[in-house]
Order: C-alpha cells, then sequence, then structure tokens
C-alpha cells in the first residue's frame, strides 16, 4: 500500500499543483512512525506521568530536564526525516537523537537512586529505550536506504 500526498509549488507567475504516490521509502517510514516514534512518544508520556510525583524543589531540575531530553527524542527522529535530502543532516539529526535518548537514561538513573521512581518503573523505562534506540542506529548505519 502506498500514501497519496500532493506537492504545492507557488511562483510568482503561477501556482501549479502536482500529485503522485509515495515511495516506498516513505511507507518504509510511515510504518517506523507507527512502530518506533510512537514508542519513543509513549515512553515520554511516560516519564511525564512518572514526574509527577517527583518532590516541588526538582520542578526546575531533574523534572524539567527528564522531560525535555525524553521529548526530544522523537522530534529528533521526526527532524531528521524532514531532513533526508541530505545524508549528514539526516545522520546527524539522529544522532541527536541517541544523544537526548541517553541523556535521559542518566536522568533516569538520578530519578532512580534518588528514589523518585522505584526499581520496577526504572527497569521497565530502561527497557523501553533499549528499544527505541535500535531503529535510529539501523537508519543512521544505512542512510541511503531512508534518503531521497
Amino acid at each position: 500500500m502506498q500514501f497519496f500526498y500532493t506537492y504545492v509549488l507557488q511562483s510568482e507567475k503561477d501556482k501549479k499543483f502536482y500529485t503522485g504516490y509515495t515511495k516506498n521509502i516513505e511507507l518504509r517510514f510511515e510504518q517506523y512512525q507507527k512502530g518506533n516514534s510512537c514508542k519513543a512518544y509513549e515512553v515520554s508520556m511516560e516519564i511525564f506521568e512518572a514526574t509527577k510525583q517527583f518532590p516541588k524543589e526538582e520542578k526546575y531540575s531533574l523534572t524539567d530536564q527528564i522531560r525535555r531530553s525524553s521529548r526530544s527524542v522523537t522530534s529528533n527522529i521526526a527532524e531528521a526525516w524532514a531532513k533526508r535530502n541530505y545524508v549528514k543532516s539526516f545522520v546527524s539529526k539522529l544522532s541527536d537523537s541517541l544523544g537526548e535518548e541517553y541523556e535521559t537514561e542518566v536522568w533516569l538513573d538520578y530519578s532512580r537512586d534518588c528514589k523518585y521512581i522505584n526499581t520496577e518503573t526504572y527497569n521497565a523505562l530502561i527497557n523501553k529505550y533499549n528499544e527505541v534506540r535500535k531503529m535510529p542506529i539501523a537508519m543512521m548505519n544505512n542512510p541511503e536506504k531512508f534518503c531521497k
């Protein structure tokens, strides 16, 4: 199954509308979005819920940092996809996503060690990030499969 899209080109002289069908690569990303990126989004929402219980004195430090970094994982993947016309930019944004993922893991370590989350919650979140991490790494190792 392929997705239908419309390109809109605007110039001073005229407006032209072109339609066509996406390439298989866009289908693969759509499948990825429904799988891996959604996982990253879901984990960031789980972190958001968990951090609601953090002490007030952590509001502008640990709570803010872990929420920001967990959300950046998904947003950097989306930015990478938007920049897939340029392999280096694509890989760079995926690298940023991985950096944010690892940063989130460090904040999870602090959250566990400060006893803001229990070991069971910590392990569940880390295991989910172990899954999330696989796709950006695969995409970075094979950018030609994803870039136009």
